[in-house]
């Protein structure tokens, strides 16, 4: 999809070149006039530094052209303009993920008098008309668009599955109705996708992938205008090693000893791609030692006493990055794995700020009956443990709980970590999504678990396979189930 009703500025690249170098300079006779004006983003509504902009004579009496730069205010100024007819255009990366041209404006000098003429990108009710059509009373409304790039080479891709989900909840008297709408585009030529009709002001979830190239599974917030543009990263096939051939192929910097290698259960995905950064308390910004860094299903890394981490061996491309500290709420966030890529810094918050938080709103949400476990139980949709069941099971630590019920395993991962995984509807073990007293912890292990909920202020447990997850509790496109935990 293109947008039809702007010039693309081929023209100038056109008169550009049919110019000479001796056309390019100014006519002799008197100064001429200054051309000036402010380049802006519509979209993110601010000044656009870095800009080319360029100036070129409409005729063939004025031979001129002119290119400058705005600078970091958005402003430009092309001195000694003779008087003539000019069009006025500019160039600027994010254009290319728009995958749209602004038009050209034209310009009439005369007597030598200055003029101010202000360039921006379209505006997002611009583009979305352009790209998707009027809006209707039966669609969402929001866009996505971006481009898709190699990560080694950042090159565009063509002919890219990119692929949009988000989950709608409509509830009806009695029952909720749970939907889970998906939009699949494929990049063109240039590399440039565009997703009409998704929902404005929520989240919703993206992956490219062409062949064994893919991206993660991201989260995206589109936001109240509608309008988001995010580009990706699409990542080589990644080398895949288990445990019988880790003795041999995996790098002396992972550091794992032996012993740990053997017991290895699970795959871990290499690549060749080098992240680094900050990790710091959001109170008070001093840098969170000891930290876990580590990119979904890849290498991980300790956070030193600078603050600083580094991963290598990552796989390239875009990626979800998980942080972790004992006594901070996690964080995961989409990060793009590739050559030269900026120092990322994550802050994490304390779950004392973060259940402070939640107590002003919702200060009964740790009471079973208000959080819906008997109501849930008589459904009988998912296994339900009592504060009683886990003590006629001789549970020492919570997480001994889960290592003698039904599709669920508590085995080692790549670091030497106990993990809690969960038999999906596919026959594979996965990662379940835990919530404590309803706030989502994302993935947790063993130990995390343990630190966290001791077992004498467990109250009640349940798990939900995939398809048996009450919709509040869903991650949407995550293919597996969830865990709740309940305490005093």
């Amino acid at each position: 999809m293109r947008l039809r009703f702007l010039f693309l500025l081929v023209a100038l690249s056109a008169r550009l070149a049919a110019q000479t170098p001796a056309a390019t300079a100014r006519a002799s006779g008197p100064p001429g006039a200054t051309v000036s004006g402010v380049v802006r983003d519509s979209i993110a509504l601010v000044p656009l530094g870095g800009a080319w902009v360029q100036l070129v004579a409409a005729d063939s009496l004025t031979p001129f052209a002119r290119t400058v730069v705005s600078d970091s205010l958005g402003r430009f100024t092309i001195a000694d303009v003779p008087d003539g007819r000019y069009a006025l255009g500019f160039f600027h990366p994010m254009l290319d993920s728009l995958g749209v041209q602004p038009p050209l404006r034209d310009v009439n000098v005369q007597l030598h008098r200055s003029v101010q003429v202000d360039l921006a990108i379209p505006s997002p009710t611009q583009l979305r008309a352009a790209i998707c059509g009027p809006r209707s009373a039966t669609t969402g409304g929001g866009m996505v668009v971006g481009v898709v790039r190699d990560a080694r080479e950042r090159a565009p891709s063509a002919g890219v599955t990119v692929t949009g989900d988000w989950l709608e909840l409509t509830f009806r008297p009695g029952s909720i109705d749970r939907r889970r709408p998906r939009l699949v585009v494929t990049t063109g030529e240039n590399g440039w996708f565009a997703m009409c009709n998704v929902p404005s002001g929520g989240t919703m979830f993206l992956f490219a992938s062409r062949g064994a190239d893919t991206t993660d599974l991201i989260d995206v917030q589109v936001p109240a205008t509608g309008f988001l543009r995010r580009d990706l990263y699409l990542g080589p096939a990644r080398t895949v090693v288990t445990a019988g051939t880790a003795d041999t192929a995996w790098r002396a910097d992972t550091r794992l000893r032996a012993d740990t290698l053997s017991r290895l259960p699970r795959r871990l995905r290499l690549g060749d791609g080098r992240l680094r950064g900050t990790v710091v308390t959001a109170d008070s910004g001093r840098p969170l030692v000891g930290a876990l860094v580590r990119i979904a299903d890849g290498p991980m890394s300790r956070v030193n006493e600078r603050g600083e981490w580094t991963l290598v061996d990552a796989p390239a491309g875009t990626r979800i990055l998980e942080v972790r500290a004992v006594g901070y709420y996690p964080a995961r966030r989409a990060v793009d794995v590739v050559v030269g890529a900026a120092p990322v810094t994550v802050a994490l918050s304390t779950f004392k700020a973060v259940l402070d938080t939640v107590r002003v709103t919702a200060s009964r949400l740790v009471d079973r009956n208000y959080s819906g476990f008997d109501d849930r139980r008589r459904n009988g949709a998912g296994l339900y443990l009592t504060a009683e069941d886990l003590v006629r099971r001789g549970a020492i630590e919570t997480s001994d709980v889960f290592r003698n019920l039904p599709g669920i395993r508590a085995e080692y991962d790549s670091t030497g970590s106990r993990v809690i995984t969960m038999r999906s509807s596919f026959g594979e073990y996965c990662s379940p999504a835990f919530y404590v007293n309803g706030l989502p912890m994302f993935t947790l292990s063993a130990f995390e678990i343990d630190n966290m909920v001791r077992v004498k202020d467990v109250r009640s447990i349940e798990v939900y396979t995939d398809a048996t997850v009450p919709p509040q509790f869903q991650v949407a496109l995550s293919g597996c189930g969830a865990i709740l935990i309940w305490k005093n």
